[in-house]
């Protein structure tokens, strides 16, 4: 590993912003997670413990650092705890989908979460004020999803929005060929873009 890569993938474990829908972010964010939540929960340990064995009891100044410590880490199993729930798109359908990408702007892994559901797509494409994706979940419920993006859609100014979400990959596919003889002047792709990784786990 380069050090380039390596103060790479540190700076993930703080931060999975940049990385979202990339090929398996799914994946190694569930690595990234364990570590970082296993991290600060062993960062408090250490700072109860140096704290008790230099004083000889829990009332201290350490102490109440590592309890305070406790709530970034209590925030970070809970993002592991989501990510271990998901799987994210298989290999095989990745290898499927990849040579009908052509000039597509593609997101991989993108998990939408609302009070009630989690919807999961594995494969998701924006083209103009089109946005069509791929679920493995045979039963994925389509018109709930589109209720839920709708609002967010019209938040951000983005207006006529359609979303259809396959469960057959042969016809999204299909679907992926035909868009790529869509014209993408008519719409806001990288802005719809922008929305869509901003509301994903």
């Amino acid at each position: 590993m380069t050090r380039k890569k390596g103060i790479k993938n540190i700076f993930r474990l703080f931060s999975a912003e940049a990385y979202k829908g990339e090929p398996d972010y799914i994946r190694t964010q569930k690595t990234y997670e364990v570590i970082r939540t296993i991290l600060y929960f062993g960062i408090s340990l250490s700072l109860f413990a140096a704290g008790f064995i230099t004083t000889g009891n829990r009332l201290n100044l350490l102490t109440v650092v590592a309890v305070l410590g406790c709530l970034p880490a209590s925030k970070s199993a809970v993002n592991m705890i989501m990510f271990l729930r998901c799987r994210g798109l298989g290999r095989e359908a990745a290898a499927r989908i990849a040579p009908c990408e052509g000039n597509l702007d593609c997101l991989y892994d993108m998990v939408f979460t609302s009070y009630s559901k989690t919807f999961e797509v594995g494969h998701m494409v924006v083209r103009g004020n089109t946005i069509c994706g791929y679920s493995e979940k045979k039963d994925f419920p389509e018109k709930e999803f589109q209720a839920h993006l709708e609002p967010m859609m019209k938040t951000d100014g983005h207006k006529n929005v359609t979303v259809k979400i396959f469960t057959d990959l042969g016809k999204y596919r299909e679907r992926l060929m035909q868009l790529q003889t869509l014209d993408a002047e008519n719409g806001n792709t990288e802005g719809i873009i922008c929305t869509l990784k901003s509301v994903v786990l």
